[in-house]
């Protein structure tokens, strides 16, 4: 068994200054943990794209149901939608009730309502798990965020929240894979996989240790230049972080959305090669995250530069005449995304100490994926 990361002492409010000292964790323990979280936080990221390889015989399967066409779709969208509207309230039970136990309970939840659709033979009640799959992943993607914001601080802390825009970058190929794999098998035989959150929250109840608030949890990111202690829920702040955050997320997954139908335009037709510079450009969105992990610049500081490079790569993309210059241009693009979104992860967690943490997070949460949700209807609108 592990051996448990033992606290370190808390730093009182008053000492915060513009440069907190480090504490930085180590050790077994923390990296169990932390690698618990990190699988946690993917777990949303295979709602997302695990069955959309399978979609088109979803829908041959359901082609007598009125409204297959909506349907269908929806069954793949849902889960995000009921994410980026239930994520602020799971926040607020997350507050009150403590991180681990509403992480736990939803990471079980997760594998019954991912899996229900094995059993399930109504199209409408295969719609509504999918809704209720989005319930879960709000509370377990508000919890695991927060708990890397409570177990970690200063510089420590901004990197293992990049790490989390990395894994979800790296799960979501591999998710979009497995999904194509597994439906070889039949449409059914992807959602086997929501059943590996029952190794999870086992594992999760046992070795995720419940933070307190004399802990480091109060201890702020670096950006961070005023008390904590006795403020009121930094409100005004959070809302202009979460306002770029679902323009962000928009911008984001625009090319991601739009790629294989601007790939089609150009002649490339063969799915390989369309899989071939969707995922160079994904990957470019890790290496964007590595970046940012790595270079010990604030949020702030690299905000310009991240969305700078989104809108390069837009231009280049808009006027790209072939493929030749379209994917540099989606690299690009991806390259400002990977270092945007923990940017303004980060600078939304340097706003919140303990008692609104699990609030502050479940705001940020939501509002990035109702940019998700948003971005083809705003793709959609332009065209």
């Amino acid at each position: 068994m592990p051996t448990p990361v033992p606290p370190l002492p808390s730093t009182p409010p008053e000492t915060v200054t513009d440069t907190p000292p480090q504490q930085t964790v180590s050790g077994p323990g923390h990296r169990l943990r932390l690698t618990l979280l990190m699988a946690g936080a993917c777990l949303p990221i295979l709602g997302a794209v695990l069955i959309a390889p399978v979609l088109p015989r979803m829908q041959e399967h359901y082609a007598d149901v009125p409204g297959v066409d909506a349907l269908v779709p929806l069954a793949l969208t849902i889960p995000a939608l009921a994410l980026a509207l239930l994520a602020p309230f799971a926040g607020v039970l997350v507050d009150r009730l403590g991180r681990k136990r509403p992480l736990v309970v939803a990471t079980l939840l997760y594998a019954v309502l991912g899996t229900a659709p094995l059993w399930l033979d109504s199209l409408g009640a295969i719609v509504a798990s999918r809704a209720l799959v989005g319930v879960t992943e709000a509370a377990i993607m508000t919890c695991c965020t927060t708990l890397i914001g409570d177990y970690y601080t200063g510089r420590q802390r901004d990197r293992y929240l990049a790490m989390q825009t990395m894994c979800a970058s790296i799960s979501a190929t591999a998710f979009f894979v497995l999904g194509g794999v597994a439906g070889s098998a039949g449409w059914r035989a992807p959602f086997w996989a929501y059943a590996v959150s029952l190794l999870l929250a086992p594992a999760m109840a046992v070795f995720l240790s419940r933070p307190r608030p004399g802990d480091r949890a109060n201890a702020a990111s670096p950006t961070v230049r005023e008390p904590t202690a006795g403020r009121p829920f930094p409100w005004r702040p959070l809302a202009g972080t979460c306002a770029l955050t679902v323009f962000g997320a928009v911008l984001f997954y625009t090319v991601q959305v739009e790629m294989a139908f601007l790939l089609d335009d150009m002649g490339v037709t063969e799915t390989g090669m369309i899989g071939l510079a969707t995922a160079t450009a994904s990957a470019a969105i890790v290496v964007g995250a590595v970046v940012f992990a790595k270079s010990g610049r604030g949020a702030q500081a690299w905000l310009p530069t991240a969305f700078g490079l989104c809108a390069l790569g837009f231009a280049m993309v808009w006027l790209a005449p072939n493929p030749f210059v379209l994917i540099p241009g989606a690299v690009i693009n991806c390259l400002g995304g990977g270092i945007m979104l923990p940017s303004l992860l980060t600078l939304a967690m340097s706003k919140l100490n303990f008692a609104d943490r699990g609030r502050g997070t479940g705001l940020w949460t939501g509002s990035f994926f109702l940019g998700q949700f948003l971005c083809p209807l705003v793709a959609l609108g332009s065209v």
